[in-house]
């Protein structure tokens, strides 16, 4: 019986054949990062030292690995903020990707120094080891660094509020606009903007080769947690998440100063075939800084909202609510010293440029794809958790 002939070799976006890489991957035990693992091992020769606390998320790459992956992905249990091993992993390593933050809203409240030390200090040791060691570094920041649209500070019935040029976000052009200190809520952009403002110097000063990725609320199996099943019970997930944790509970949905904010959604899927090109073409990569989002699944919070209620009666089978939604204020949900942007909306110009990508999955799709996750994996689970909350009281 002759063995299967070997997997075509990768070429990048120029033609060129892709060398095997060995890849340090900071935070890979979280959504982005288990996702990125899965894509890696199933579809290229790279290798992944994969580091984080926990591996949950990629048990099923790791502990152990498959036959077929042996050699391939390798689990490195460590807090990058205080461990020496961290310097040698990334030694061994051609290219580093740093996904490890703490990226809550809730906690950019609550704890605004853990949020900062996590965005901006514990990231120094990763930028510092990469730049004295010439490698590479592919960094994950965030599309908060905008802050607030300039079109947020004209009058609300001021027809320029609508012109692209007034809240359509781009990488090289618009400003970072934040609110006043006492507003905790900005801790975690102001941290990340930082960290980019440092591998950018980096760059200029000591030729580190740098991509800089900003995500635009990225969506799908595995994202985020719920409180009580598999994260802490007083936990505040990111919106999707907390629509989807009412929704398993039979709860209305909480839409938090009237859900007016606008943004836009991309299935984690779409993304990572943007970061396996940023990976796989470091000519076209280096230097830049990327919005991944998806602009044509805007919506407002509250349409988010409508459109998840509706989706979740029909995978489900079960009736929504007389009264699907309820608004509470910002202050309520998150605690003073919240403040928001108005819109978040990618200008998708550089990356489609530097490496042809176009996100592809409506948001209808990837909401039934990923409720229809949330359903299977957490439904019974969160009965349990209520019953016995039920009983105790």
């Amino acid at each position: 019986m002759s063995s299967p002939s070997p997997a075509p070799a990768r070429m990048d976006l120029d033609g060129n054949p892709v060398a095997p890489l060995t890849i340090c991957m900071i935070g890979a035990g979280g959504f982005i990062g288990s996702h990125l693992c899965e894509k890696l091992m199933a579809e290229t020769a790279h290798v992944v030292l994969a580091v984080d606390v926990y591996c949950d998320k990629i048990r099923h790459l790791v502990d152990p690995a498959p036959p077929h992956l042996a050699g391939r992905i390798s689990f490195h249990r460590l807090n990058i903020k205080n461990d020496s091993r961290l310097e040698g992993l990334i030694k061994m390593a051609d290219l580093t990707i740093n996904l490890a933050a703490i990226c809550t809203p809730a906690d950019y409240n609550t704890r605004p120094l853990d949020t900062i030390y996590s965005n901006f200090i514990d990231a120094l040791p990763v930028v510092k080891y990469c730049s004295e060691n010439n490698k590479r570094l592919i960094h994950f920041s965030t599309c908060e660094v905008y802050g607030k649209t300039v079109g947020s500070f004209l009058p609300k019935d001021h027809p320029l509020r609508k012109e692209p040029e007034f809240y359509v976000l781009k990488e090289d052009e618009s400003p970072c606009i934040f609110g006043p200190i006492v507003k905790q809520r900005w801790s975690y952009a102001c941290a990340k903007q930082l960290i980019e403002r440092l591998i950018f110097a980096e760059g200029a000063e000591n030729g580190l080769e740098f991509t800089i990725v900003r995500p635009f609320n990225w969506i799908g199996p595995r994202m985020d947690f719920i409180p009580g099943v598999d994260g802490p019970s007083e936990g505040v997930p990111r919106v999707l998440a907390c629509f989807s944790n009412n929704l398993l509970r039979g709860e209305p949905l909480k839409l938090v100063d009237g859900g007016q904010s606008q943004r836009t959604f991309v299935y984690i899927k779409d993304a990572i075939e943007a970061v396996v090109l940023m990976i796989e073409n470091p000519g076209r990569a280096n230097g830049h800084i990327f919005n991944v989002g998806n602009p044509n699944n805007e919506v407002t919070v509250r349409e988010l909202a409508q459109m998840m209620t509706e989706v979740y009666a029909n995978l489900s089978g079960e009736a929504p609510l007389d009264e699907p939604m309820i608004d509470v204020s910002s202050s309520q949900f998150y605690g003073e010293g919240y403040d928001d942007s108005d819109k978040r909306i990618p200008d998708m110009t550089i990356i489609n440029k530097q490496l042809g990508w176009n996100p592809k999955t409506p948001l209808k799709d990837l909401l039934e794809t990923t409720l229809t996750y949330q359903h299977k994996t957490y439904k019974e689970a969160v009965k349990r958790q209520m019953s016995q909350a039920s009983a105790s009281s």
